[in-house]
């Protein structure tokens, strides 16, 4: 009888070690200036992951909220043995009209992953171009473990930052028909002056065909949201209802164009973004499929074929942006604007 009571003893300390173990949520309590974004990178997960566990509706978070950043076991765990089998990342072939924000929405992915996993220095792409969508995952298979090893209970610890200074790589950029130094720095998001200085011109005259050397950051950082006051940044767009439409303008003074409207606005509100055109802007910014107040609207194939103008969403489906008659205020359902419409998006 003795010995049939150690067995069993044995037997429920072994159904013991493999049972699920609770899991509790570590906690995060949000700083003035933190975003989802911010958040995701110091805990080394995903602004998915932080709004699926915090069951958030947007990305929109305030000061001393508590928010779950992690799941965490509380007790001992067996890890049985494990062994690896490294499956082939897909791969895309860039077509004529793709970006790489539309090619990481198209694949439910990051800007940021698939720069990364290409390692891209830019955001230019050219049809042809093969990039992998997909990180090689590891499958595994189980085996039951030979001994019952325990390991202690792991919290979450915020991820490390490391500071290192980006490296820069020269890529080229090929002239092509309707080009303008101006339209070129803004596209890839440098300055005149630099271009003239890496391409050693003396004017601001180019030709078609011609190839230009651009240096550029490999890693840019990006544009955080706007969180914390949407309303200021309402109010100073529609502080410019009437300022003349002028084309490359981006002054009060002399008047707006779509991108450089965008950019006045936001810097006005706080937030320090870069002057860029249409789909400079495009490519710094991620598909929202319900929008906010302060999100960008793009349309496509307007004066140009692509990503051609953008405004700022105000709510009851309508826009603030430059236009031909001015700074204006317009309905989605403009049968105009609703043919060329190409989607919300959001700073990253």
């Amino acid at each position: 009888m003795k010995k049939r009571l150690m067995t069993l003893t044995a037997s429920a300390l072994l159904v013991s070690a493999y049972a699920a173990t609770p899991a509790d949520a570590a906690t995060y309590k949000v700083q003035k200036g933190d975003s989802l974004w911010k958040i995701a990178q110091k805990y080394d997960t995903s602004v998915d992951q932080l709004r699926s566990i915090n069951k958030l509706s947007n990305a929109y978070i305030f000061p001393n909220q508590i928010l779950k950043v992690d799941q965490v076991s509380t007790a001992p765990t067996v890890k049985p043995a494990q062994v690896t089998q490294t499956t082939t990342a897909k791969t895309y072939k860039v077509k004529s009209g793709d970006s790489l924000s539309k090619i990481a929405a198209n694949h439910k992915i990051s800007l940021t992953n698939l720069m990364e996993w290409n390692k891209l220095s830019t955001t230019l792409i050219y049809p042809g171009d093969v990039l992998t969508v997909t990180k090689a995952a590891a499958s595994t298979t189980t085996k039951r473990p030979t001994a019952a090893t325990t390991k202690p209970a792991v919290t979450a610890k915020p991820a490390t930052n490391k500071t290192e200074a980006a490296p820069t790589t020269t890529s080229s950029y090929k002239v092509k028909n309707g080009d303008s130094l101006w339209k070129i720095s803004s596209n890839l998001g440098v300055s005149i002056t630099d271009l003239k200085k890496w391409n050693s011109l003396s004017s601001d005259l180019i030709q078609i065909g011609q190839v230009l050397q651009v240096k550029a950051s490999v890693t840019e950082k990006p544009v955080e949201n706007v969180t914390d006051d949407i309303t200021k940044l309402v109010n100073e767009a529609t502080k410019l209802l009437g300022t003349p439409y002028l084309f490359g303008g981006s002054s009060i003074d002399t008047g707006f164009d779509c991108s450089g409207f965008v950019h006045y606005v936001f810097n006005k509100a706080g937030k320090s973004i870069g002057r860029y055109s249409s789909d400079g802007y495009y490519n710094r910014s991620f598909y929202v499929t319900n929008p906010e107040v302060g999100d960008l609207v793009f349309f496509e194939n307007t004066y140009r074929k692509g990503i051609s103008h953008l405004g700022i969403f105000i709510g009851n489906n309508s826009f603030i942006h430059a236009a031909n008659g001015g700074v204006q205020i317009t309905s989605l359902d403009n049968s105009y604007w609703k043919k060329h419409f190409e989607g919300f998006k959001r700073f990253y």
